[in-house]
Parts: structure tokens; C-alpha cells; sequence
């Protein structure tokens, strides 16, 4: 039975793609004898953005979203490009990172074969600060007020502001998200997989292996699926902390979205008192038990295990999204084309690998959700952080919210009665 270990094909597969797309784009600037005009002239036709001094992020292509900088000469030249991580940096400029197995990036405190202690991995994760929540002071005229009912959650160890919070907000302690895990799954002396700040802090991650792996189609497809459990936490009082079980570590920002992307289940936390005490509903929801991954192995085998035509293809498409008709405008008809056109193409993609199946189908329609599908960010908020990147909050926030679960529990339960034909 061959072992898909998906966080090591995700980063040899992550690891190539940025190597290839990174050396091209290197021996793209380096044929400029003007490195900075051709710069200018990605972010002038839209396929760059520039988020912050010598800072570009990439717009188009697989690797939208992607960010570099470039480091310039007195004479203002560019004399190198360097990716980023995406993850919070240390004082000496190493990024904050623990990983029980090498990350891609090659970045950060790497330690071989994991590690049990909470301590040290709150060190070397860089997580070790507390939160304190302040109380919400102005000066008005002089006088030093203080706003009713309204809090500021600070780090201790810095002193910074992370966000805005009301009286009711209880703060989880990044230590205490350790031990809700342990406790999740009544294991004490777990391997931790990973931990690290996002954003300042506001955001921490931690994830640790889950004992049962859930195997599609065992003689046939035989993908076995590692599965973890991750635990988001927000210290900005603008996200409920999640517990989350996905085949994917999140070892960096972009990894952090797959890891919401991928999700089997999740659980949000909402921050209030008490919350993290309610293991037996966090049980539940999760569903780490037996059952749930017996079940769900079932289903997703049944699925591989059941050949779909394209016409039979096109008939679950058209469950989820009623065709446009004659009667419809012309930029109605265009687009469902497009969008039949689109999940075509992606479903033949995943076939060369799954086959021609339910299973390939349930692919196509997620990535095509979470990836593909049009979202439009409201004017307020692209106004404030341009279109591109107004696009990425929308999509990063359908995707924690579960926007789209609903039309994915239709299209699975739609391909799962084409298995008893």
C-alpha cells in the first residue's frame, strides 16, 4: 500500500514550483539591462503590486499572492531578489518558526524528529509572550480618559497593540492552546508538528499528528491521508480561535490557507469564558473518533471508486449553479460558459491523477470554490486596501467563515448518490 504523506509532497511540490517560477522570474530581470523598469512595467500592466518600499507582490498566475523584495544599490539598482516566508522574525532576523520536519523555506528552528516540551517549543516557535488585556485610554484636552467597555490586548513581552476587544473577551493564552490539545484528545506527551506567530503576534498557530489516518480507496487509489490538528489563535479580537483537522501543516501564511482550504472539520472557539473547557463538544464537531474516520473514508473511497462521465459531470454542475438560459443576458451566458468551461478543465486535471471518478469531481468543484469562483470585496474595503488585496481578504475570510460549505456539502452528497447506481 503506498503512503501519500501529504505535507512532504506539498513541499517538494512547493518547493520546485517556487525554485522554477523564482529562477524565471530571476533570468527574466537579469535579460533586462534595467532591472528597475522592468519592475515598473509588471506593476504598470497589473501583474505586480507594490505593498511597501523595495516590497512586490505577484497578482497573477499560481503564485499570486506570493511576496519578494528587492534589495537596491546606492546607484538605486537592483542588485538581488529575496522571497519571503510570510512568518514573524526573531530579534537576530531568523523566522519564528518550530517544525518537527525540515519547513520548504528552509527557514527557522528546526529540530529533526520533534519535541514534547511545552516550554521549548513556546520558545522556539517564538510564542512565548503573553497577552494582557489594557484598558482603552485617550487624552482629551489634556485629560487622560478611559472608554467604557473597551479593551486593548497588548504583548507583554513588547508592549504591542494587537486589537481592539470588548469586556466580555476572554484571552486564550498561547500556552493554554497546548494544553486544550492535549486535552482534545486525552494524550498527554504529544509531538508537536509546528508552531508560530502570524502578523505580529496577532495570529498564532500550533498543530500536532493525529493517530488515525483516513485511507481512500485502500487496494486502489490508496491515498492515505495524514491528518493533524491545528489550532489557530487570535489575539486581535476581529476572529473566534478554531481548532481545525487538516492534512496540511501550516509552516507559513500561505500554508495557514491551505490549512483552512483542506479542513475535514473544525471547531470555532468563540472568546469567551469557559470555552476552551468544553472538550465534549469540541469532540463532537471535530469528530476524532473512530466512527468519523471510518465513515469519511468510506465515502471519499466510494466516490473514487465510482466512474463519472462528463455528461454525468456536467449534470452535478448544473445541481449547483442553475444554466443560464436564452432568456438570459449575454454576460449571463458568457460567464456560466466560462464557469462550466473552467470546472472542465480542472476536472480533467484531477482525473490524470484520481481517475475519471466521483472522488476527482468532489476535487474539481472544492479547488473551483476556494480558488476560482468570483468574490467581490466590498467598495470600502477596496478603497482602503486596493483590489488585489481587498480579493485575498475576501477569499481568506469565505474560507475560515465556511462561505461555501453548504453548495460542498450539495456537491458531495449529489456525487455520493451516483455510488449506489
Amino acid at each position: 500500500m503506498m503512503t501519500v504523506d501529504v505535507n512532504a509532497a506539498f513541499s517538494a511540490e512547493k518547493t520546485g514550483q517556487l525554485d522554477a517560477q523564482r529562477a524565471a522570474r530571476e533570468q527574466q530581470v537579469q535579460a533586462n539591462a534595467d532591472r528597475v523598469a522592468w519592475l515598473d512595467n509588471e506593476v504598470e500592466q497589473g501583474r505586480m503590486v507594490l505593498d511597501g518600499p523595495n516590497t512586490y507582490r505577484v497578482t497573477q498566475g499560481w503564485d499570486a499572492g506570493e511576496v519578494f523584495t528587492v534589495n537596491r544599490n546606492l546607484a538605486g539598482q537592483i542588485t538581488e531578489v529575496i522571497a519571503d516566508h510570510g512568518l514573524d522574525t526573531t530579534a537576530d532576523g531568523d523566522a519564528a518558526l518550530y517544525s518537527a520536519v525540515p519547513a520548504w523555506h528552509g527557514l527557522g528552528n528546526v529540530i529533526p524528529g520533534g519535541i514534547s516540551d511545552i516550554a521549548e517549543v513556546l520558545r522556539l516557535g517564538g510564542i512565548e509572550f503573553g497577552v494582557e488585556k489594557v484598558a482603552d485610554q485617550y487624552t482629551w484636552n489634556g485629560e487622560l480618559r478611559t472608554k467604557p467597555d473597551s479593551f486593548i490586548t497588548v504583548r507583554d513581552d513588547t508592549g504591542d497593540a494587537l486589537g481592539n476587544v470588548g469586556r466580555k473577551y476572554e484571552v486564550f493564552q498561547n500556552r493554554r492552546l497546548f494544553t486544550f490539545l492535549e486535552d482534545l484528545v486525552a494524550r498527554h506527551g504529544v509531538i508537536w508538528q509546528s508552531a508560530g506567530p502570524l502578523r505580529g503576534g496577532r495570529k498564532v498557530f500550533v498543530s500536532m499528528r493525529v493517530p488515525n489516518d483516513v485511507i481512500v480507496d485502500p487496494g486502489g487509489l490508496d491515498d492515505t491521508v495524514q491528518l493533524f490538528i491545528v489550532a489557530i489563535n487570535s489575539h486581535d479580537g476581529q476572529s473566534p480561535a478554531q481548532a481545525v483537522v487538516t492534512p496540511w501543516r501550516p509552516v507559513c501564511g500561505n500554508t495557514e490557507r491551505f490549512a483552512v482550504r483542506d479542513a475535514v472539520s473544525r471547531w470555532k472557539i468563540r472568546h469567551t469564558s469557559g470555552a476552551l473547557d468544553r472538550l465534549h463538544e469540541a469532540r463532537r464537531t471535530l469528530g476524532l473518533t473512530v466512527a468519523y474516520a471510518e465513515t469519511f473514508a468510506a465515502e471519499e473511497t466510494a466516490l473514487a471508486r465510482t466512474d463519472l462521465a462528463i455528461a454525468e459531470f456536467h449534470k452535478v454542475i448544473s445541481d449547483l449553479w442553475d444554466p443560464a438560459t436564452e432568456d438570459d443576458s449575454t454576460r449571463t451566458r458568457n460567464y456560466d460558459e466560462r464557469r462550466r468551461e473552467c470546472l472542465d478543465a480542472m476536472f480533467r486535471a484531477e482525473a490524470e491523477r484520481a481517475g475519471r471518478t466521483a472522488y476527482a469531481a468532489e476535487k474539481a468543484v472544492t479547488d473551483y470554490l476556494d480558488h476560482v469562483a468570483p468574490k467581490r470585496p466590498g467598495r470600502t474595503l477596496t478603497e482602503e486596501l486596493g483590489r488585489d488585496r481587498a480579493l485575498d481578504v475576501v477569499r481568506a475570510t469565505a474560507l475560515v467563515e465556511g462561505t461555501d460549505d453548504d453548495l460542498k456539502t450539495t456537491a458531495h452528497r449529489r456525487l455520493l448518490t451516483l455510488t449506489r447506481r
